[in-house]
């Protein structure tokens, strides 16, 4: 196993990256249209001061925002309620912004700290923006079905196969899934970790034929032995007795390729 952490040991900072650089982009964005359209009464300031003042408001505000959205998406399933999910990021955003903006905005446009009484006034604004952007980081963030396949006679097998750790080697690989920054590989030799993350995984199963059945799930078609479904949700328990969840997002593709 300590060959796999040697080999991916940038994985836990490139996972972090990739959700903030997203996040950022979404950020920046937002900013440039609300500076360019001079949003909330900005207009009356010139727009070198707006970009002043709306990006780094913003991406501050992104940040925060996405380091509650690793407690957030602990409690709840984006894939199972996206929109319960906009708004609990949006509520937990929502606080620590408007206090931020109110005491930015009146340092940039009166050149000093308003009044505890004005807090009141920021409320809205702040929470159109987060819901805004909430909504647009967690549905971009959603991960499309996808399924790999077994490749023809002749064809190279799965390179993700290069990863089983030692003592799994040569081992069937059923499942692959996520736990926090690291994978665990279920196989008819048991389970074991490896650091890397779920998509570059998928990425590298192309030869076996499986699919995504849930944000932290791949599974191995050849593996399920059974579907259960009950209360509009579906799981797959797979040889060797391991249960894999099926979510709505997975549902619907999952029944058109003839999983159950």
């Amino acid at each position: 196993m300590g060959a796999s952490f040697t080999r991916d040991g940038d994985s836990r900072l490139l996972r972090f990256s990739i959700r903030l650089d997203r996040g950022v982009g979404v950020a920046v964005g937002a900013g440039v249209v609300l500076a360019l359209t001079g949003a909330f009464g900005t207009s009356i300031v010139p727009l070198w001061v707006r970009f002043a003042y709306w990006v780094p408001l913003i991406l501050a505000g992104a940040v925060w925002a996405h380091l509650c959205s690793r407690l957030i998406e602990r409690l709840v399933d984006p894939d199972e309620r996206p929109w319960l999910t906009v708004a609990a990021l949006s509520a937990a955003t929502a606080g620590p912004v408007v206090v931020l903006v109110w005491l930015v905005t009146g340092l940039v446009f009166e050149g000093e700290i308003y009044p505890p009484s004005r807090l009141v006034h920021f409320i809205g604004p702040v929470l159109v923006i987060t819901v805004a952007i909430s909504a647009l980081n967690v549905f971009l963030g959603r991960p499309p079905p996808v399924q790999t396949h077994a490749g023809a006679g002749g064809t190279a097998p799965a390179r993700f196969l290069e990863r089983l750790t030692p003592r799994l080697r040569g081992a069937t690989l059923h499942a692959v899934q996520a736990e926090d920054h690291y994978l665990r590989l279920h196989t008819d030799r048991g389970s074991d970790l490896i650091l890397m993350r779920l998509s570059d995984a998928v990425a590298e199963l192309e030869g076996l034929e499986g699919a995504r059945t849930h944000r932290s799930w791949w599974v191995a078609r050849d593996a399920v032995r059974a579907v259960k479904r009950g209360d509009g949700r579906a799981s797959l328990t797979l040889e060797g007795g391991v249960v894999a969840p099926v979510s709505r997002r997975y549902a619907r593709a999952l029944r058109e390729a003839g999983w159950y």
